[in-house]
């Protein structure tokens, strides 16, 4: 007498539980929502695109030298951002629920070393609602073997 499922049966219950899906989290969802966010803004440097695609009209900005409202930001940053010779390399990006951080690599031109760069922000129904940046120049000479990232 035969014990077990057979190699047939093993396989499609195999088969079934590889393509059983987890129930999407808050979390899952904001991490699509920043990563593609970051593609368009950091990567593409299509900043209209990305701010009207996933940041909320009404958005609130803790930076200190930009108005809130996504119309504000993009006035603000469409220019820094179109620059020739500027580029923006994420380092990581961290979602935990509503909150997400893209820590990057920002520089203005090929000459200048730019800044190790936070940018934090804050989703509600699968919208950037709120942010907030954090910024550290990038000292050409360091004592710190791996500095900033």
């Amino acid at each position: 007498m035969k014990r077990g499922l057979s190699v047939a049966a093993l396989a499609a219950c195999a088969l079934a539980l590889v393509s059983a899906r987890a129930p999407e989290t808050l979390t899952t969802r904001n991490r699509a929502v920043v990563t593609d966010f970051a593609r368009l803004f950091y990567t593409e440097r299509k900043v209209r695109a990305a701010f009207e695609r996933y940041v909320a009209a009404d958005y609130i900005q803790h930076n200190p030298a930009i108005l809130d409202g996504r119309e504000a930001a993009i006035a603000m940053l469409e220019p820094k951002f179109s620059a020739p010779g500027a580029s923006f390399d994420v380092k990581r990006i961290l979602v935990d629920g509503d909150m997400a951080m893209i820590h990057l690599r920002g520089r203005p031109s090929p000459d200048n070393p730019g800044g190790a760069v936070a940018d934090i922000y804050r989703l509600k129904d699968g919208r950037i609602v709120e942010h907030w940046d954090v910024l550290q120049p990038i000292q050409t000479q360091t004592v710190n073997p791996h500095p900033y990232f």
